[in-house]
């Protein structure tokens, strides 16, 4: 027997749970071989997992329902529990038109912000966006939920989720276990979005039947992507035939997002950025969607918003003193060239057969 908390957030507890905790009991009485205690905001869930799975989901959607209506009754709960699985998972999200998806532990997932919404609004009305803005301003939060979205209700087959892997400073060879270890650290992040999204064991299932696949870009060579929703997030580090090979194996039926930050581009200094390459190649392209985020869609600790803003600050001054100390030498270097014409300034002398150093072996 295993064990689940399901954590109730932003709702009315007598609202969903109903008079006297009716409607958890009327739940908990459909599976007699598990236990549903509410205590609180929390909903404590034992039996086994196969049990526990159908239960998750059944209250996943019941949370989906309260969201859209503001209430739950037994005679909703009857209707869940006499659908079948197949029809509850298809049911459409459609709590309210800023509700993007309700998260694993009952959460409400929407924008924050109004590049944010400007972000989904993008997503909506093209096949391909691309995304650019700093760290913290939800890209890849944002996009990952439209995916689920999308996924939840019948739109595509699957999600395909993909970045470049590039070292920041580090050296996958020295990096401990196999290739899918040293790679799954730089896919963290899309882990930890899809886990605050979906049931652990319903992503469990999605990934075993390739329903979501989360890979290195290196993989989609040769692919042809169809039917799914198709993300690659930090693509500032592609290089321009990476992302090249990647916009080309877009199916006629899918949906692709392209995420990048052009402050952190990790790429060796000579190379040239694929995405930043991409955006001006594409920009006059018509139905490609293009959506700029700022420091002031940072969602996350206060502080990263003026980390953010300091460093913007301090690229700028540099641009400004680059472009100083380049105006500066062009000005020297005219200047040096009238002296030269006026005759004020001698050429430098010109190497002769004297400054070359004597070969006193050489024969006579």
């Amino acid at each position: 027997m295993v064990e689940k908390i399901i954590t109730l957030e932003n709702m009315s507890l007598v609202d969903f749970l109903g008079p006297d905790n009716q409607n958890i009991r009327q739940l908990a009485a459909a599976f007699p071989g598990s236990k549903i205690i509410s205590r609180g905001n929390e909903i404590k869930i034992q039996g086994q997992p196969a049990i526990i799975s159908r239960i998750n989901d059944l209250l996943s959607s019941l949370i989906e329902h309260y969201h859209q209506y503001g209430a739950v009754t037994d005679k909703t709960v009857n209707q869940y529990l006499s659908a079948t699985s197949e029809e509850a998972e298809g049911r459409v999200l459609a709590a309210s038109p800023d509700v993007l998806l309700f998260g694993a532990k009952g959460g409400v997932i929407k924008a924050k912000t109004p590049n944010q919404q400007k972000l989904i609004d993008a997503v909506m009305a093209h096949d391909l966006t691309f995304t650019l803005g700093p760290a913290g301003t939800g890209k890849t939060y944002i996009s990952v939920a439209l995916a689920v979205r999308a996924l939840k209700n019948k739109e595509v087959k699957k999600i395909i989720i993909s970045r470049p892997v590039v070292e920041a400073g580090e050296s996958l060879g020295f990096l401990p276990g196999d290739m899918k270890e040293k790679v799954d650290p730089y896919l963290r992040p899309i882990y930890d979005a899809l886990e605050d999204m979906i049931p652990a064991e319903k992503l469990k299932f999605y990934q075993e039947n390739k329903i979501i696949e989360i890979a290195p870009l290196a993989y989609m060579r040769g692919r042809t992507l169809n039917n799914a929703f198709v993300l690659l997030d930090e693509a500032q580090n592609t290089t321009p035939s990476q992302i090249k090979m990647f916009l080309t194996r877009m199916g006629p039926s899918a949906k692709v997002m392209v995420n990048g930050d052009r402050s952190q581009i990790d790429l060796p200094t000579r190379q040239k950025s694929g995405l930043m390459q991409a955006l001006d190649i594409l920009k006059d392209v018509p139905g490609i969607g293009f959506v700029e985020m700022t420091a002031e869609d940072v969602v996350r600790h206060r502080l990263v918003k003026e980390i953010v803003q300091a460093y913007d600050r301090f690229d700028s001054d540099e641009q400004r003193r680059q472009a100083q100390q380049n105006g500066a030498s062009r000005r020297d270097e005219r200047h040096e060239r009238r002296l030269r014409e006026q005759g004020l300034l001698a050429d430098a002398p010109a190497a002769d057969d004297t400054d070359l150093p004597v070969n006193h072996e050489q024969a006579l």
